[in-house]
């Protein structure tokens, strides 16, 4: 008796692409599950053997803290415009930590994964991605105990707030945004320029200076305030500062700058990212 075979469903179809700017977006949402799988593992696998656990998320920004107070604040002597030292250096380090860690193990993602790349196919987007998003759930933490020290400020009648609070969103944002096209773009360029990772932690350390984290902006001498203001991540820090404590400078045309800056440095770290992943394991 002679049957005739059942037509074969293909549940994925895996084609060369020759475009960089085929970046099948779709698929980014269709493969959520293993972002979130993602997020997971390197929450777990950051802290999974520590004693202190996810603690550390407190300890770090308070010794950093600490540390700016000591250092800039009593010894130096650098000026925090009349707010406490203690929520001027927190504003700026809870953002500034959240870009640092984008960047850093975003920068990373094609040598620290190669095994995984090596032997399942997914949108190597999502790796990127799920960076951020568990940075994010880092920051969310932290941001609460900013939240925490600066609500102590606020009910002392030492920082004044305003109705900047609402661009919180967008300020995480495009953080997040520069962080992750920085990283992706230098993560791009790692797989055949080894140098650039030894130099990635260094750079990060000189942009903070770059970056009015641990200064106000209204201190900077004149000649070097716009190579400061150049700095794309400056308005960013400063219209946070600003927002929490009335305290600073804000310019729309900066946020503007900040906002243009991040969609370019996006498209560019994507589009160069999405060309190397298709051949980077013959270089990795």
């Amino acid at each position: 008796m002679h049957t005739t075979p059942l037509q074969e469903q293909w549940t994925e179809e895996i084609t060369p692409i020759h475009s960089i700017f085929d970046l099948r977006l779709g698929e980014l949402w269709r493969y959520r599950d293993l972002l979130f799988m993602f997020v997971k593992r390197d929450f777990v696998a950051t802290y999974k053997q520590t004693i202190m656990g996810p603690l550390w998320f407190f300890i770090q920004p308070l010794l950093t803290t600490f540390t700016f107070m000591v250092i800039f604040g009593n010894i130096a002597k650098i000026s925090t415009d009349g707010l406490p030292q203690m929520v001027f250096y927190m504003s700026g380090i809870t953002l500034w930590n959240y870009f640092s860690e984008c960047l850093n193990k975003t920068a990373t993602v094609f040598k620290d994964n190669a095994n995984i790349f090596g032997k399942v196919y997914f949108p190597r987007l999502i790796m990127p991605l799920s960076i951020v998003v568990s940075n994010l759930v880092r920051f969310g933490i932290q941001f609460s105990l900013f939240i925490a020290i600066w609500g102590w400020y606020l009910f002392k009648g030492q920082v004044h707030p305003n109705s900047f609070l609402l661009l919180t969103p967008v300020l995480i944002l495009l953080m997040a945004l520069i962080g992750l096209g920085a990283g992706m773009l230098i993560s791009a360029l790692t797989t055949k320029y080894r140098d650039l990772i030894f130099l990635l932690t260094f750079g990060t350390q000189l942009l903070m200076y770059a970056t009015p984290v641990i200064y106000p902006m209204s201190k900077l001498p004149e000649k070097y305030a716009w190579l400061i203001k150049a700095n794309p991540l400056s308005g960013i820090v400063e219209t946070f500062r600003y927002a929490f404590t009335g305290t600073g400078e804000f310019s729309w045309i900066s946020i503007g700058y900040s906002t243009g800056f991040a969609l370019v440095l996006l498209l560019i770290g994507t589009l160069v990212f999405n060309k190397v992943e298709k051949s980077f394991m013959d270089t990795v």
